[in-house]
This record gives C-alpha cells, sequence and structure tokens, in this order.
C-alpha cells in the first residue's frame, strides 16, 4: 500500500497577506503524512521590480521574463518569499527546506520556445527528480518550492506555479498516493461568481465538458483545469481546488476533481 503524499500550491494572493499568509501555514503544517508545497509570488515581484524601476511587461496575466526580471524573481521567489516562509513552518514545528529546481536538479526544464509571442526566460518542465524528493520526506523534510526551474546550463527560468505543482505531484505518483491540492481565494469552482458558498463540489471528465460549454469554466480557471486534468490523467489520485479551508478533514465546501 502507497503512503499517502499531499502536494499544495498556494496562490500568491495569500503570500502577500500576512494574516491570510499565517492561517495558510498553520493550516499547512497540520495536514498529516508527507507533504510538499509550491508557491510562486507574482505580485511581490511587480513591487520590488517598481521599486527597483524596472518595467513588468504582461501579456495575457503571463510575465515577460527578460534578464533583469530573472534577477528579480530570483530574489524574491528564490529569497523574501520561500525562506520567509520555511522559517515561519520551523516556527509551527514542520521541519521545512526551500527549494527552487535547480537545488538538487530537482525540476529540469527548457526555455520555452518563441513562437507568436517572447516570453523570455520562461522554463517548460521536462522532468521532476522525484528520487531525490523521496529522499528529502523519507529524512523527514518537507520541500518547499518556489516557481524557478533550470535548464541545466546554468540558466534559471521562470516557471508557472501550478505546473511546478502538477508535475511534481505527476513525478511522485508512481511512489505516492498523491493528492494535488490547488489552494487560493475562492472556495472552489464557483457556478455563480459572486455566490461564494456556490462551490461545484465534484468534477468528472463529463461535467468539465458541461462546465465548459455553460461558460462556468473560463478565463483564468481554464489553465488551472488544464493542469488539474492532466495530473489526473498522469496517475495523480485526485486534485482539490479550493481555499484554506480546505485542508481542514472537516470542511466539505471545496472542488474535488477525479476522473
Amino acid at each position: 500500500m502507497k503512503s499517502k503524499l499531499s502536494v499544495v500550491k498556494i496562490g500568491g494572493n495569500v503570500i502577500e497577506d500576512k494574516n491570510a499568509l499565517d492561517t495558510f501555514l498553520t493550516a499547512f503544517s497540520k495536514i498529516e503524512g508527507l507533504k510538499i508545497l509550491v508557491h510562486g509570488g507574482g505580485k511581490l515581484a511587480t513591487q520590488l521590480a517598481t521599486k527597483l524601476g524596472v518595467e513588468s511587461k504582461m501579456i495575457d496575466g503571463r510575465r515577460i521574463t527578460d534578464a533583469e526580471t530573472v534577477d528579480i524573481i530570483t530574489m524574491v521567489y528564490g529569497g523574501l518569499a520561500n525562506k520567509k516562509i520555511v522559517a515561519q513552518l520551523q516556527a509551527k514545528n514542520t521541519n521545512a527546506i526551500g527549494l527552487s529546481g535547480a537545488d538538487g536538479d530537482s525540476i529540469q526544464a527548457h526555455k520555452r520556445p518563441v513562437k507568436e509571442i517572447d516570453y523570455g526566460f520562461v522554463g517548460d518542465i521536462d522532468g521532476v527528480n522525484s528520487s531525490l524528493l523521496t529522499k528529502l520526506l523519507s529524512a523527514e523534510l518537507t520541500p518547499i518550492f518556489c516557481a524557478l526551474s533550470h535548464d541545466g546550463a546554468g540558466q534559471l527560468l521562470n516557471t508557472n506555479a501550478d505546473t511546478i505543482a502538477s508535475e511534481i505531484a505527476i513525478g511522485m505518483a508512481a511512489t505516492f498516493e498523491t493528492t494535488l491540492y490547488y489552494c487560493f481565494e475562492k472556495k472552489g469552482v464557483l457556478i455563480d461568481i459572486n455566490d461564494e458558498n456556490s462551490v461545484v463540489k465534484n468534477i468528472n471528465t463529463e461535467t468539465y465538458k458541461e462546465l465548459l460549454s455553460d461558460g462556468i469554466i473560463a478565463d483564468g480557471m481554464l489553465p488551472k483545469l488544464h493542469n488539474c486534468f492532466h495530473a489526473l490523467n498522469n496517475s495523480v489520485a485526485k486534485v482539490c481546488l479550493g481555499d484554506v479551508t480546505m485542508l481542514d478533514t472537516k470542511t466539505e465546501l471545496f472542488t474535488t476533481i477525479q476522473l
């Protein structure tokens, strides 16, 4: 019987709100068994870029990552955001270790090829070093990943945190019964965006098609749901979406996605 593993991705809106982050990390520290956390930090990076007089260029919500921007996101994702989370988890009796994809060659990627848009130093993931992560977990360490991968030739790459979480869950699924949690500010997939409690509790392939054709899943939720089904189609046991209360075993108001 496989051990259970929780892979949790935390949204950027939670990271920059001190109280929300503390609430989340308390809930994360109470998750029983093995766990891995993945975080971004895009808004914090934009704030630092503004202070340094560097323009943040976005296209359809995606950051264009030039050489200066790589330096800034490395400072924020791999430094400030990551180490604050690690330090706060130590205070909550979770022995965390902060990582980028370059550390221990844990996430290998390649620079996204230029098609219509040149995204710059943005990484598309090739593989996850699951044997390293298994060793860290067996040493009772909790890996905390920021949204950086590397190309094996010395270049750090900005990489979507939702995708990192999905690929880590997939990479670990052969060894562990893996559940992927996308933790953000909504309670789940909502029927009515203005009604916080109109949560679709269960989605499978059929319901997903219906929600798409009804326009209920649209915009920013589309890439998130794509990552969810990509994970499920690659042996991840289940995927859950919701706010921090989802990590409490007594809560039922969140979305569970299974094939």
